[in-house]
Parts: C-alpha cells; sequence; structure tokens
C-alpha cells in the first residue's frame, strides 16, 4: 500500500515513509502489558499521555453551517500532520486530533505527504518547520500549494520558541503557509489550536468553497443578473446578461452604471426614484427599459436587491432581469442548457492525453473549467475594430445571421462568438493539467512569462561571457585536419541513432564546430552563401564559445544534438518536397544558434527577476529574442566570421526573416498554435488528397506542400520537432538527456528559493522530484500529439518505436515509486 493510504486515528498509529505504511514502534499507543493494566485502572503509564475518552470528543461526524440563506454541512475534518521524526510536539497535535475528533494522517517524509495529501485532500496540514536537516519545510509547502486541490487548504509550519529577536512571518507566508505555531507540546494548547484553525481559518475556507457552488447558479441563470458594488461600479454580470444585452463581461466591469447608456424610453425620474428605494436598504421591483449595446430598447422586469454587509451598511446591489415576453425563449434555452450538460459528460469521458486527438484539445467546452473563469481570461474585442482583419469579417458574418435565426441556432452562434473571441484560439483547455502537479508546472514554467514580481532582487547573469572568440580558438581547423577519434565518432552522423555524447567526450565539450563543419558541407551551405570555408569555422567557433559550458542541458551539446535532427529531418521525403535550399540553409544555421548565450535559466524566472534582457525584451520570448538578435550580431561584426558577407541584399533580407521566425517558434508559450496550424493546414488536407486517391507527385499534394504559408509552417514544426526530440532517442541518450534538464531545474528551483523570488515548478526539487514522473507529464502533453503530427508527414517509425519505448521506461519506473533516472542495481 502507498504512503497516500487513509487512516482513522484508532488504538495503533499508522506513519507514513518509504511509500509504505506501518506501525511506528514509538507510538504513545504501543504500550506493554503493565502500561495497559495502569490505563485500565484509570492511571497514565509514566511518560505517556492519556487517550481522551470517546465521550470527550468534541464534535460528531459532521457539522451544520450557516452561510447566509444556505446550510452547509461540513465533514470531519482531516489534519496532516508533516514531521520527520516523533517527538512530543507531534505526540501534542495527535491526540488533540482524538480530542477534537477529527481524522489524522502522519507522513514523515515530504514525498509521503504530498501523495497522501493528493489523495486524501485535508483541511489543515501541520508541518514540522523546526528542522531543516530532515526536509525543506517552505519546499515541502510549495508544493502543496502547486497543486489545485490545496486552493482551500490550512497550512501550519510549527517553528521553534526564538529566544532573541522575533522572526518575521513573511517567508512562511510567501512560501504558502497561512498560520505559524510556536512549538508548544501541551495537548491543550495543541486542542485550542486546533479548534481555533476549525472556527477561524478552515470555516472561512470551507464557505469560500461554497461560493463555486453559487457562481456556478448565476452562471447557469437564464435570468439576467447584475451585481454591483456600494458606489454601482459593475463588479459581475452572467452570461444571459451578456446574450440579452449583447455586452460582453470585459466591456462592463469596472464601469459606473452612469456610464452605460441609457433608454429614452423610461420616465425622467424613473432612475431617481430607484436610487432613493435601494440607498435606503429597501429592495425595488418593476418595468424598466434598458438599452442593448445595439441601441435597441428591451423591456425588463427588474428587481434590484441591496446586500446589507460588514458594519451594517450596504455593500452591493444585485440586479436581477428578466425580459417580457420572454417565456418561450427561456423553455427553449433551457433545453439547449440540458443539451450542453450531456454534451459535457460525454466529453468528460475522455481524460487520457496520450490518446486524445488534436481536434478535440483545440475546442472549447462551456462545462470543460468553468464558464467564468474563461470569460475572464483574455476576450478580444474583434467586434469594434475598425480594421476588416478576416476574423472580424467571420464574426460579423455570424452577427449578422444571428439577426434573422430562430433562437436554438441563435444561442448556438453566441458559443461560437464565444470562442472565436478568445485570444487563444490554438491553446487547448487544460483541464486535467491540475490534477498532475508536474504537467502544472511545466505548463507554467515553460508557456509562461513569468508571474509578476515578488521582491526586489534582480537577475544578472552570474556567468556572463564576453561575445568574442576566445584566443585558443582563432586559428580554426580545416575539416580535413579534424582528428581521426573525432572523425570515427561522425562517421554515422546521418543516423538517427548517432550518439552525440560519445562526440561530446571526443571533442572536450566543442560538438558544435565539429558536427557543424561536416553537416554544413553535406548540404552545401558555403557555395550557397558564397562564403569561405575558413569564414564558416570561424563562425561556429564564434558560436560554440557563446553558449554556456557551465549549463548542464542548454550547452552547445544540445545545440549540436538540434543540429543534427534537423539535418536527419532535412533528408526527408515530404520535406524536401516542401522546401528549398534557402530553406534548408535557415533551418541549418537556426538549429546552430537557437539557444546560444542560453543562461539555464527559464522565460519566467528571468522576468520574476527583473533581468537585463527581461526589461529589454519587455518579458516576451525573452530568450528565443535574444538568441537570433546576439546571433546576427556576432555574426555580422566581423568579417572573419560573417557568413552572410558575399549574399545579395534581397535574398540575406529573406534568410534572415526565415532564421529568426525559426528560432522564435522554440518558444513554448505558442506551441499548441504552431502545432495545430500544422495540422489543420498541412496533415487534413494531405490525408483528404490520399483519401481521394491522390498519388504523392500529384498538382494538388505539390500546391500543398510548397504554398509560403505551408513552408513557414515546416519549417517551424521541423525545427521545434528538433529541439525537444530527446524522448524520441534512443533509451541510453534519452535518460542522459532527462538528467540533464532535470538538473538545470533543480538548479533554477535552488536560486528561486536563495533570491526570494516565485518558484514557477515547484516539483522541481532536488530532494523530492519524481524524474519519471516529470518524463511522463512531459511526453503526455507536449510531445506525442506534436510527433504524431509530424511523424503523419515526414514518415518517422523508428522515431515513434523509440518515444513508446522510452514512455514504457518512464511508466515501469513510475508504477514501482522509484524518482530516478535509473532502477536500483538488482
Amino acid at each position: 500500500m502507498g504512503c497516500a493510504s487513509s487512516i482513522h486515528i484508532s488504538d495503533s498509529r499508522v506513519v507514513y515513509h518509504s511509500g509504505k505504511e506501518s506501525e511506528d514502534p514509538h507510538s504513545p499507543h504501543q504500550t506493554n502489558t503493565a502500561q495497559q493494566q495502569q490505563q485500565q485502572q484509570g492511571n497514565p503509564a509514566p511518560g505517556l499521555p492519556v487517550k481522551p475518552s470517546n465521550t470527550s470528543s468534541y464534535k460528531a461526524a459532521f457539522t451544520e453551517v450557516q452561510f447566509g440563506p444556505m446550510k452547509l454541512h461540513e465533514d470531519q475534518l482531516q489534519v496532516l500532520l508533516v514531521f520527520a521524526k516523533e517527538d512530543s510536539q507531534s505526540n501534542g497535535f495527535f491526540w488533540a486530533c482524538e480530542k477534537a475528533n477529527f481524522r489524522c494522517n502522519i507522513a514523515r517524509t515530504p514525498e509521503c505527504a504530498l501523495e497522501c495529501f493528493l489523495e486524501k485532500h485535508h483541511d489543515i496540514i501541520i508541518i514540522d518547520h523546526r528542522h531543516s536537516r530532515y526536509f525543506d519545510a517552505e519546499a515541502l509547502c510549495r508544493s502543496i500549494r502547486a497543486a489545485k486541490s490545496s486552493e482551500n487548504t490550512v497550512i501550519v509550519a510549527v517553528v521553534r520558541r526564538q529566544d532573541r529577536e522575533e522572526a518575521s512571518v513573511m517567508p512562511l507566508v510567501s512560501a504558502g503557509f497561512n498560520r505559524r505555531y510556536v512549538e508548544n507540546a501541551n495537548i491543550m494548547s495543541c486542542y485550542n489550536e486546533l479548534i481555533q484553525l476549525e472556527h477561524g481559518e478552515v470555516r472561512a475556507q470551507f464557505k469560500l468553497r461554497a461560493c463555486n457552488a453559487i457562481f456556478t447558479a448565476l452562471e447557469q441563470s437564464q435570468e439576467a443578473i447584475e451585481i454591483t458594488s456600494e458606489d454601482q461600479v459593475i463588479q459581475y454580470v452572467n452570461p444571459a446578461y451578456e446574450s440579452i444585452m449583447g455586452y460582453q463581461q470585459g466591456e462592463l466591469i469596472g464601469k459606473e452604471i452612469t456610464e452605460v447608456p441609457k433608454s429614452e424610453k423610461n420616465k425622467p425620474d424613473l432612475l431617481e426614484t430607484i436610487n432613493s428605494c435601494i440607498r435606503k436598504g429597501k429592495e425595488w421591483q418593476g418595468i424598466y427599459y434598458a438599452k442593448k449595446k445595439n441601441g435597441d430598447s428591451v423591456q425588463q422586469n427588474v428587481k434590484i436587491t441591496p446586500v446589507i454587509g460588514q458594519g451594517g451598511k450596504i455593500r452591493h446591489y444585485v440586479s436581477i432581469n428578466r425580459p417580457l415576453n420572454d417565456n418561450n425563449k427561456t423553455d427553449k434555452s433551457s433545453d439547449r442548457v440540458q443539451a450542453e450538460s450531456q454534451t459535457d459528460i460525454q466529453s468528460c469521458k475522455h481524460k487520457d492525453r496520450r490518446k486524445g486527438s488534436l481536434d478535440v484539445r483545440s475546442t472549447t467546452s462551456r462545462g470543460s473549467d468553468g464558464s467564468s473563469q474563461r470569460r475572464h481570461s483574455s476576450m478580444a474585442r474583434i467586434h469594434s475594430m475598425t480594421i476588416e482583419a478576416p476574423i472580424t469579417k467571420v464574426i460579423n458574418i455570424i452577427n449578422a445571421a444571428q439577426e434573422s435565426s430562430p433562437m436554438p441556432v441563435a444561442e448556438a452562434l453566441d458559443r461560437v462568438l464565444e470562442i472565436l473571441r478568445t485570444t487563444e484560439l490554438y491553446s487547448p483547455q487544460l483541464g486535467t493539467k491540475d490534477e498532475d502537479p508536474h504537467t502544472s508546472d511545466l505548463v507554467g514554467g515553460l508557456m509562461t512569462d513569468g508571474l509578476r514580481r515578488l521582491s526586489g532582487n534582480e537577475y544578472i547573469f552570474a556567468t556572463k561571457q564576453p561575445h568574442h572568440i576566445p584566443s585558443h580558438l582563432i586559428t580554426p581547423l580545416s575539416l580535413n585536419d579534424i582528428p581521426p577519434r573525432v572523425a570515427q565518432t561522425m562517421e554515422n552522423e546521418d543516423s538517427w541513432d548517432f550518439d552525440i555524447f560519445n562526440l561530446e567526450a571526443a571533442t572536450i565539450k566543442r560538438p558544435l564546430v565539429y558536427l557543424g563543419l561536416k553537416v554544413f558541407s553535406r548540404f552545401g551551405v558555403c557555395e550557397f552563401l558564397n562564403c569561405p570555408e575558413a569564414t564558416l569555422r570561424s563562425w561556429l567557433q564564434v558560436i560554440e564559445a557563446n553558449y554556456h559550458s557551465s549549463n548542464s542541458y542548454h550547452n552547445s551539446t544540445h545545440a549540436a544534438d538540434v543540429l543534427h535532427a534537423t539535418a536527419y529531418f532535412l533528408c526527408k521525403e515530404r520535406v524536401k518536397q516542401s522546401l528549398d535550399q534557402i530553406d534548408e540553409v535557415a533551418a541549418l544555421i537556426a538549429a546552430t544558434v537557437h539557444d546560444v548565450d542560453h543562461p539555464g535559466r527559464t522565460n519566467s524566472f528571468l522576468c520574476n527577476a527583473s533581468s537585463e534582457l527581461a526589461v529589454l525584451y519587455n518579458d516576451t520570448a525573452v530568450l528565443e529574442s535574444h538568441h537570433t538578435a546576439l546571433a546576427f550580431q556576432l555574426t555580422t561584426r566581423d568579417d572573419k566570421c560573417n557568413i552572410f558577407k558575399n549574399m545579395e541584399r534581397n535574398e540575406y533580407r529573406t534568410l534572415r526573416q526565415a532564421i529568426i521566425d525559426m528560432v522564435l517558434a522554440t518558444e513554448m508559450t505558442k506551441h499548441f498554435e504552431h502545432v495545430n496550424k500544422f495540422v489543420n493546414s498541412i496533415n487534413k488536407p494531405l490525408a483528404a488528397l490520399e483519401e481521394n486517391g491522390e498519388n504523392g507527385d500529384g498538382d494538388s499534394v505539390k500546391s500543398i506542400l510548397t504554398s509560403p504559408e505551408n513552408r513557414i509552417l515546416v519549417k517551424r514544426m521541423l525545427i521545434k520537432c528538433a529541439d525537444i526530440s530527446n524522448p524520441c532517442r534512443p533509451l541510453e541518450l534519452c535518460i542522459e538527456w532527462a538528467g540533464r534538464i532535470s538538473e538545470e531545474y533543480f538548479a533554477q528551483t535552488d536560486e528561486e528559493k536563495r533570491q526570494g523570488l516565485p518558484v514557477v515548478m515547484p516539483v522541481f526539487d532536488r530532494n523530492t522530484c519524481s524524474i519519471p514522473k516529470s518524463q511522463i507529464s512531459f511526453i503526455d502533453y507536449f510531445i506525442t500529439d506534436m510527433f504524431d503530427a509530424w511523424d503523419a508527414f515526414a514518415d518517422l517509425p523508428n522515431l515513434m518505436q523509440h518515444l513508446d519505448n522510452n514512455f514504457k521506461y518512464w511508466k515501469g519506473l513510475d508504477d514501482r515509486k522509484l524518482r530516478s533516472l535509473r532502477p536500483p542495481p538488482e
């Protein structure tokens, strides 16, 4: 049985450690016969606390809580104690839980604590913060907070009693703790703390959870609902309000009621009458004409209720509006909601991302993650644009069609417009990622540009390297002068199973120059650029010198690996049919420079640290912009390494644009956009032609492969797949790359903690991280669909076999609860 097994307090304690549950030999419940006899006679054993009798239990299994007009049932509270060693303090809280009749789990390690919490979702977690040598309490708290289910959990840090000046609680608050408890092993003190937590923070969090149900009811209501502040600033409108009035939430939230256009059909003094009534705390109900966004007036039955809050003052006004003569519409809308609910139930059955389809991923479901959250995210004001973009034309056509459509069709078109107005049309709804902290952290760390700064710390590259050619590299080697050992290592460089790490060792961590010379020669790059081989050699050395050899992953070996994968893909028949030589040269150069001067930290880290680069590039594609800009700066400032010097101006501009576009495509925030565009613009049309019997050399196929737009998509997809192809390499290479990227993420987490920055990927804590889980999540979420699409285009059965084998390898380790790269020796 795993760490997360559930227990209820009984006469023998169950603790969790090393993935197993066992009886604690030091438990205060483990008494010898003499002690048991003493307790039966009413005398406590020396040195042991007395177990409270059942009659002194604080409460029953559940409690009724009044929340406004709602009556809530609060289940028996669950408490998780995280103490590496048993001591009087852990015993004190253990017995306090027994006395309060709370369910209690005990975990001895961070891993077991996290696993136990993810299964049981405790109301209170008490973490021992007194002994840093056993585990990092703040790191554990951050890992727990990374899980969506911890949003309403109260986490308490047990701290040492200070003999000197009182310490600040800010580090604890920043880590995610709600409260601290100064060590006091007295059972009644622990009991009082638990009872105060129950009636304070826990009860408040319980009521907040109930608010989700209230907002769900508001969102699904067929009546238009508007909530304003005491100053009549609009704070919320529901979907029915948007549908009836024609506004989007973003156009109304934060505006005063007086800023919204009023209908001229109301009596002049009606508004004054309404305001006079509700400001006295009285409810107003009557007929009112509201003005829709398109200028039409709609007659509504309106009920406005003042809500009394803190201090007995009016804090909100709730307005419920129902258009007159709208019974038929309401009935039809109700049918639509029922149909949508049925659809959402169907969609919930498909949660396995490895077997999910790209189309399902890129669609939006009203019930998938809450329409209110999606509506609040990023709604573009497309309908108000003055420039006629294609999407604007589509929306205008749909709006026109709605005017003469029956109600079910109009409601369906409302949903279509809602989807089209989101700014991330190609990004999937994240859905189940919240259930997996590894996927959540990968998405947060790779697909965002960071949280806002929480400290004044600024990050300057600690290992900032000079952007020049080191003196020992001034005299480049000739391709014909490559040492025999290096030449032998590169004999099979055109094979997918080529071992880049052998080349790294043979070249003393300078694989990019040697592999670049051979690959560029094979593709005739010097001839195309009209540059001498010596210039190419100098350029390769400059670029490699500006990769950081101190990085465990983002170094010149990674660049050489991506260059190798790029060259391999360029030799595939479909790719050769699609691209010209200028595209091939652009791809090889882009692969070579795509991570130059990478600091070994993610974009999110640089944005959070307000680094020089983040400020320079406005927190947008920071590293990718830097890689391309620096690559061209290094190339063009010295004729000795300027491989573009002899190119014709227009051809150079075309090549430069292609290189920039490909390097920027490696930025992960637009990952799903690139993949979905490739599938919809290339995979699906080609598949349709094949179904109709069109052969691979037909004119229709060529038009798809060689159109300018599709050539761009092919190049983006090519370098993206080359950049993150590690899971598709042979197993030993895959394992080595997994270890290197994990170490780089561990180092980032360490530095974030040192600098007091937000930890963007909490699961990548070197003390608690499961590397197999992180690899499984990365393959599931980013790799599988992308390589399915690329394989369908380029025909890569060997890569897909490696991917399948590697996934099974990581899954096997995870099934055995192993967190390391390899299984322990037999």
